[in-house]
């Protein structure tokens, strides 16, 4: 039965459960902000994975930000205890699972068994007393599009369209100086996240086809590149420095996570593999273009009308790296002709593309 709950006063004391991945992590923050919004005056927690709690201080959505590793390999049933005394504490009139996996229905089962449940949950598929979902949308491939449909029937609007992150003033102040420093001008400079966690080296696109998307957008478009990343895209960015040459600015290890979203909010264009770095840029408004090839669009794509995936459409396309690759042809299907382009789709979400035959939405 659809409820009213933000209209429940006695609704006064609320956790998020929201581990990881990143990506996922970043799409989680619309849906916390429809819920800080709902319960303006109730204390809201918020309960994650080291390091991902960092990405939440001085938040002033978050009473309370808990960082319980319930995933490690030693140690993992104290742990497991840990969580469930420090929820049981808090004593939660209502808790929101929006990582909805098989450990947190688990851990929220041996909670309800143990005396510590809420009155509501939303977004597990337990047997519940008070347990809200449309198990209809879980099909949806998309994390947060299925936790919308719960939120929406326990009355809780989800009107954010894209990720929000408070973002602290030393790294608004940290992205100002990187501009002043590399005499970057607003809307004349494109960011490039190139690359990826090691472990998921075939979601990239390529050293040379980044170098070539680069050089196009310099005839004209902007001024400069601007290159991102972490310790697992040195390399790449580097590369793609040298074949660029004048123009590219190369950023990659130099900034702090916070640090991207005041630089994105001022770029030009955006473009990226399915990484999470390209998640964060997404809280952004400005044009996004993901290139994706080993992994399902529908599924990854950051959030927001901004922003188009592009794939190539094979018959082994969404492999999620799980086999070795010797032929790449997810990626190697797509060119810059076929990047550029996609900066006129911003009606569409996901846009295929049939080597040789052009370009379909989906």
């Amino acid at each position: 039965m659809p409820l009213d709950l933000p209209s429940d006063p006695s609704i006064r004391r609320i956790l998020i459960i929201k581990w990881s991945a990143l990506g996922d992590l970043i799409m989680a923050t619309s849906l916390m902000e429809d819920v800080a919004q709902a319960f303006p005056h109730a204390q809201i927690d918020l309960n994650t994975l080291p390091p991902w709690h960092k990405l939440f201080e001085g938040d002033p959505r978050f009473t309370q930000i808990t960082h319980v590793n319930v995933r490690q390999r030693k140690g993992k049933l104290p742990a497991m205890w840990q969580w469930m005394q420090t929820v049981r504490r808090g004593q939660y009139d209502l808790i929101i699972d929006l990582q909805t996996t098989d450990r947190s229905r688990y851990m929220l089962g041996l909670l309800r068994l143990t005396g510590g449940a809420a009155r509501y949950l939303i977004g597990n598929r337990l047997c519940w007393p008070y347990h809200i979902s449309t198990p209809g949308d879980f099909t949806d491939p998309n994390p947060a599009q299925r936790i919308r449909a719960g939120l929406n029937l326990a009355g809780i609007a989800t009107t954010h369209p894209r990720p929000v992150l408070h973002i602290p003033t030393n790294n608004q102040l940290r992205a100002d100086a990187l501009m002043q420093t590399h005499g970057l001008q607003e809307n004349r400079y494109a960011l490039f996240f190139p690359g990826c966690q090691a472990a998921g080296y075939l979601k990239r696109w390529g050293e040379e086809k980044y170098a070539d998307l680069a050089r196009t957008l310099l005839q004209g478009e902007v001024d400069h590149v601007v290159l991102i990343g972490g310790k697992d895209e040195i390399e790449d960015c580097k590369r793609i420095t040298e074949l660029v040459g004048q123009g590219a600015v190369n950023l990659c290890g130099v900034t702090e996570i916070l640090d991207i979203i005041p630089l994105a909010n001022k770029a030009k264009f955006m473009f990226g593999n399915d990484t999470g770095t390209a998640h964060i840029a997404s809280a952004s408004s400005k044009p996004m273009v993901i290139i994706c090839g080993p992994t399902d669009p529908h599924r990854v794509k950051p959030l927001g009308d901004n922003v188009v995936a592009l794939q190539a459409e094979l018959s082994c396309m969404n492999c999620y790296c799980k086999h070795p690759c010797e032929h790449h042809s997810c990626m190697k299907a797509i060119n810059t002709d076929h990047v550029m382009a996609m900066l006129q789709y911003h009606h569409a979400e996901v846009v295929m593309i049939k080597p040789q035959q052009g370009l379909s939405d989906s």
